[in-house]
């Protein structure tokens, strides 16, 4: 694929229907015409349009109407006739999706005319070869197209290389334009006036200076940073746009729940500072919750967990552990829970949650909630160990698998190999004996072949 700059003005390269200065251009793109747009052909040829209603030259139609009734099987006209019908509703969509783009030859190898975005025009010419196969062809560009797309030229490239038919890659050029003249405009976007750095450092300096962690050059990125009651540090990223305060910046957080700070027409870095310390002052008691779990059990997933993290895998023991959900706005109240593990060992836990629910008291913390309820001392990190209670996968021999550990285990008491879900979700799928039921597979453990399920969850692994 070549992508050319055509030299000169493009008034001057135009024919004459796609002249700038034409009427049917200048006067926002009415519907072209066939007096103002689809160039002339010999009246012999007039009986070859088709459809006669779009105007558009359908290349080869006589030969291949020779070729269908020539033919001495009905099949072969038949299949002449559905490839004709193909070649109709493409040019029909091409027209449709493209009307300012159009052919310039009966073998429709050579379309010229404009694409449009965001409401402007640009000119460009599509050379096709003889087999009609995008991935030869040539994209010749005016030089503001050229300009524009500066940058994306193997992107462009890319997608001539793998677009089935000339509508489709003119669809993703469109797509991409779009993109491009986006990026332009942000890019070249004129600079706030100075009456906006010169408020916002007023503003920082009223703040305080030692809250401030990061600004950009521009001023349009700014982070502050705050510590709760707990001495935990937290952050703020503001993203400021040209026309602050009158229009609020974007804000993000590492909160477990949204974060907007409300809007008001003298909203400032210090009403949406102080919108901030009370969100942290309300997640108090969670972060609490979850420091204490992080700190006196053993936590394997997730590895590092942000402060938006509600969840925690908590090892139990060999192969067995306990996946919680803690509510954010209720953070002591009884939490989601399931367990991962063999069947024999998963069983008795999920009796005593039942038998036992009534003793949790909003009073305790969750963690001590859950010894009670469970009956069970977690295991301490002060004594064991992780790799303790961390095993490879059975099958792939590892024990991270993009982001993911091992969460199936065998139910036979003899073996209790753990594996990563989508490790034997494979396995079994390979298997002549294996069936499957919903999103429940039966099939045979790869180490003790005894009877091992699969029910496979909606959790990404």
């Amino acid at each position: 694929m070549t992508l050319v700059s055509q030299s000169g003005g493009l008034e001057r390269n135009l024919p004459s229907h796609y002249r700038l200065g034409s009427p049917d251009v200048a006067s926002g793109r009415a519907p072209l015409g066939l007096a103002c747009a689809l160039p002339s052909f010999p009246p012999a040829e007039s009986s070859r349009i088709f459809p006669p209603r779009l105007g558009f030259p359908l290349r080869g139609v006589q030969a291949q109407a020779d070729c269908a009734c020539a033919g001495p099987s009905s099949s072969r006209a038949l299949l002449c006739l559905s490839g004709l019908r193909a070649m109709a509703v493409t040019e029909a969509s091409l027209l449709r999706q493209c009307p300012l783009l159009l052919p310039q030859n009966r073998s429709k190898t050579v379309y010229e005319g404009f694409i449009s975005a965001q409401g402007r025009d640009f000119h460009l010419k599509v050379v096709l070869p003889e087999d009609l196969q995008l991935k030869n062809a040539r994209l010749l560009c005016s030089w503001q197209l050229r300009t524009i797309l500066n940058g994306y030229h193997q992107i462009v490239q890319q997608r001539m290389q793998q677009s089935p038919d000339l509508m489709s890659f003119m669809m993703e050029l469109k797509m991409l334009l779009e993109v491009a003249l986006k990026n332009r405009q942000e890019l070249y976007a004129p600079p706030p006036p100075p009456q906006f750095y010169s408020s916002l450092i007023e503003e920082i300096g009223t703040l305080g200076w030692d809250r401030l962690v990061y600004v950009d050059t521009c001023f349009s990125t700014i982070k502050l940073k705050a510590e709760d009651a707990s001495g935990r540090e937290h952050l703020i990223t503001l993203k400021l746009k040209a026309k602050y305060p009158a229009e609020s910046p974007d804000c993000f957080v590492d909160f477990p729940v949204p974060f907007s700070a409300s809007r008001t027409p003298q909203s400032s870095l210090i009403s949406i500072y102080s919108q901030f310390l009370a969100a942290i002052e309300s997640l108090k008691a969670f972060w609490d919750v979850m420091d204490e779990i992080d700190e006196k059990t053993w936590v394997l997933e997730p590895e590092k967990p942000p402060r938006s993290a509600t969840a925690r895998r908590i090892a139990l023991g060999n192969n067995v552990s306990i996946n919680i959900e803690v509510d954010p706005r209720h953070p002591t109240m009884l939490p989601e829970c399931f367990f991962l593990g063999a069947d024999h060992v998963v069983k008795p836990l999920g009796i005593k949650l039942s038998r036992n629910i009534h003793l949790w008291d909003p009073e305790n913390s969750v963690l001590q909630n859950l010894k009670d309820v469970l009956e069970i001392d977690f295991p301490a990190r002060a004594i064991l160990e992780k790799s303790d209670f961390t095993m490879d996968c059975g099958i792939c021999y590892a024990y991270q698998l993009d982001g993911a550990i091992p969460d199936q285990v065998c139910d036979n008491s003899q073996c209790g190999q753990p594996f990563h879900q989508i490790c034997l979700y494979e396995w079994l799928r390979g298997l002549l004996t294996s069936r499957q039921s919903f999103n429940i597979i039966f099939g045979e453990c790869p180490y003790c072949s005894k009877p091992i399920t699969l029910k496979m969850s909606g959790r990404k692994h």
